[in-house]
């Protein structure tokens, strides 16, 4: 069963079973990049002498991760997009690795460019922009925590759009977050007061989102190790204990782990978020909202059904705001978000348009 079919399922707000649920936190962890299964080397070989994944009859992460790898060093980015892109149709893996499998090009890119601009300049958005996250964990993977700190502002300063906090430069500062949790050992709390060390609110705030995503991250089975700091009977921890200036960096990523500890019961988050105070719980209900997208693979009738799971209009319309932000960052284009805003109730759909334009001019 394919997570479109998972998320038909869940018109009642919940996984229908335990068996379910655990394909539903297999899946969160696919789609943030954190599943790591190493293939066997026959399966490498393969990959490698360009037999897809598919044709070999192996569905395992680390057979796509090689293979993109490996186009890349040998024919570079716009080969391995290209390749990605024909077989995102075809190929249900490539659908639902796709963000990951983009890390991983963006990785490879960096190894192969001198540098983070160059790096950038072959980039492509396909898939919510996972390659230029995954070019800064290539970049922070080398680099010595205490020269990376004395040159912070430096780091993405380079990457065209800074003046106008373009989603280029935003992407890069995010990623700057997930290699400073990295460095720290995944201590949190360290790593949000080395993101202060940045020159500017946004800057702060993007390198925050990803050290709070990157310790959703690190919390996985599959590879990843657990996190100190998150908790099963408290699935909003920890942005129940940051600084409130941390807060909405982090409701922006937690309700993903929330829907893991509930088991995927849509309805459950939605309450907790009513009990966050404001202004963070319509942050709250957004990120909810992501996580309907990600769940319906970004398709317009289940990611509805999802927000309509919500009681009431603040709960439904931040629900549809998150979710058509994330349609934005997938597609990297405003056709898809504007699909969904016409399928909603007639209250819903210019707030969610207007929240479309606003953010699709910075791309």
């Amino acid at each position: 069963m394919d997570y479109a079919q998972l998320a038909g399922m869940m018109s009642d707000g919940k996984l229908p079973d335990h068996a379910a649920a655990t394909r539903f936190k297999q899946y969160w962890t696919e789609r943030l990049g954190v599943l790591v299964v190493v293939a066997v080397a026959g399966g490498l070989l393969g990959c490698s002498r360009q037999r897809t994944c598919q044709e070999r009859h192996d569905p395992s992460f680390g057979c796509y991760e090689a293979y993109y790898s490996a186009i890349v060093a040998r024919a570079g980015v716009s080969a391995a997009f290209a390749d990605l892109k024909a077989h995102y149709p075809t190929d249900p893996r490539v659908e639902t690795l796709c963000h990951a499998i983009t890390h991983h090009i963006g990785q490879a890119a960096f190894v192969k460019y001198s540098g983070i601009p160059e790096a950038f300049a072959h980039g492509d958005d396909f898939c919510a922009s996972g390659y230029y996250h995954g070019v800064l964990q290539g970049f922070t993977s080398g680099a010595g925590r205490a020269s990376l700190l004395a040159n912070l502002d430096g780091v993405c300063a380079a990457v065209p759009g800074k003046e106008r906090h373009s989603l280029e430069y935003y992407n890069c500062v995010h990623g700057l977050g997930h290699g400073i949790m990295a460095m720290t050992g995944d201590s949190l709390f360290e790593a949000l007061r080395d993101c202060d060390g940045l020159t500017g609110t946004v800057e702060q705030d993007a390198c925050h989102n990803g050290v709070f995503m990157e310790n959703l991250i690190v919390d996985g089975e599959h590879g990843g190790h657990f996190s100190k700091y998150l908790k099963p009977e408290e699935p909003l921890y920890p942005c129940t204990a940051v600084d409130k200036r941390y807060k909405v960096s982090c409701f922006e990523n937690q309700t993903s782990y929330a829907l893991g500890a509930t088991r995927g019961d849509f309805a459950k988050v939605f309450a907790l978020c009513a009990g966050v105070e404001a202004p963070f719980r319509a942050t709250c209900y957004q990120s909810l909202g992501r996580d309907a997208a990600a769940v319906s693979l970004n398709r317009v009738p289940a990611t509805v059904a999802m927000c309509n799971l919500g009681t009431g209009r603040e709960q439904r319309l931040n629900c549809v705001k998150g979710a058509a932000l994330d349609f934005l960052y997938f597609y990297h284009s405003d056709a898809q978000a504007l699909e969904l805003c016409a399928a909603l109730e007639p209250v819903l759909r210019s707030d969610c348009r207007s929240t479309v334009a606003a953010t699709f001019r910075r791309f």
